[in-house]
C-alpha cells in the first residue's frame, strides 16, 4: 500500500522515478515493487512497445521525452514533475526487496538530508549470482529539494545544493536484472559502449585495441576472480565477459569512432 500522508505526523512523501526505453518485459516488475511509495513517476526515452501503457495502468505518472540527451538530461526532467520530499532513483531492470521498504520507511521518519547507496544483487540469464560479491554502491535516494542538478551522459552524477552530504548505505541490496538475454546483452553492449566513449572523448582520453584489452582483461580478473564471479557457473562467465567486452570496445570506439563520438557530444 503505499504511504499515507498523516496530517498529525506530516510524513514526508516519497517519489520513485524511474527511466524507460522499450521495458514491456520489466516494467511491471519494477513498479509494482515500489507501489508503497506516493508517487511512482516514469519518464520514457520514447518507447516503440508496451511500456508505457503497462506503466500508466499500475499507477505511474507517465512522461515521453524522446528527445534522448542521455541519462542526467532524463534525471533531471524526473526531478521537474517529483512531488515528494524524498525521491529514490529505480531502473526499469531493477526491482525493490520487501527489506528494502522498511529501511526507506525509516528514512522518511528521519527527516534526514543525507544520501543513501544501494547495491546489488546481480540476475543475469535467468539466475541469480548470489555467490558473487554485490557490485553497486551507487546514490539513488535524496531529499528532492537538495538536488541542483545531474550531469554526465552515462554513469551520472547527483550535483548537490550547500555542499557536502553524508553518504549512507541500505542493507538490502536491488535485485538487478542487467542481463537477460544474450540479445539484449548485444543491444545494451551498444549503447554502453557509445555513451562510455563520448564521455571519456569529452574528457580528451585516448583509445585504441590495446588500451581496450587492458582495459577489457582487468574488469574481467577483478569480477570473474576478486568477485567470484567463478563460483556462479556458465552464468557468472557470461555475465564478467558481456562487461569486460564492454570495456574493450569502449576504448575501440574512442579511436575508430571519434568522428560519430564527436556528433554525439554536440548534441549535448
Amino acid at each position: 500500500m503505499p504511504l499515507q500522508e498523516n496530517s498529525n505526523t506530516q510524513r514526508p512523501r516519497l517519489t520513485v522515478g524511474i527511466l524507460t526505453l522499450n521495458e514491456e518485459k520489466r516494467i511491471a516488475s519494477c513498479i509494482q515493487s515500489a507501489q508503497f511509495a506516493n508517487q511512482i513517476l516514469v519518464i520514457d526515452s520514447g518507447s516503440k512497445d508496451k511500456t508505457r501503457d503497462i506503466a500508466a495502468s499500475l499507477g505511474a505518472e507517465v512522461f515521453e521525452y524522446a528527445d534522448w540527451q542521455g541519462f542526467a538530461v532524463q534525471r533531471n526532467r524526473v526531478l521537474q514533475h517529483a512531488k515528494g520530499e524524498y525521491i529514490f532513483f529505480l531502473d526499469a531492470d531493477e526491482e525493490m526487496p520487501a527489506e528494502m521498504q522498511a529501511e526507506i520507511e525509516a528514512v522518511l521518519a528521519s527527516g534526514k538530508d543525507e544520501i543513501w547507496e544501494v547495491q546489488w544483487n546481480q540476475v543475469a540469464f535467468g539466475k541469480p549470482l548470489t555467490l558473487m560479491k554485490s557490485t553497486g554502491g551507487v546514490q539513488r535516494m535524496f531529499k528532492t529539494a537538495s538536488i541542483r542538478e545531474f550531469t554526465g551522459v552515462v554513469h551520472e552524477k547527483a550535483e548537490m545544493k550547500d555542499g557536502y552530504r553524508t553518504v549512507r548505505r541500505f542493507r538490502s541490496r536491488l535485485f538487478h536484472y542487467s542481463r537477460e538475454s544474450i540479445y539484449g546483452s548485444l543491444n545494451k553492449l551498444a549503447q554502453y559502449v557509445q555513451l562510455g566513449a563520448a564521455k571519456r572523448a569529452q574528457a580528451g582520453k585516448t583509445g585504441g585495441v590495446l588500451r581496450g584489452l587492458a582495459s577489457g582483461f582487468a574488469i574481467f580478473l577483478r569480477l570473474y576472480f576478486f568477485r567470484r564471479g567463478f563460483l556462479c557457473g556458465a552464468e557468472g562467465f557470461l555475465f564478467c565477459f558481456f562487461i569486460a567486452l564492454e570495456c574493450f570496445f569502449r576504448y575501440a570506439a574512442l579511436k575508430y569512432d571519434a568522428h560519430d563520438l564527436n556528433h554525439l557530444a554536440e548534441r549535448k
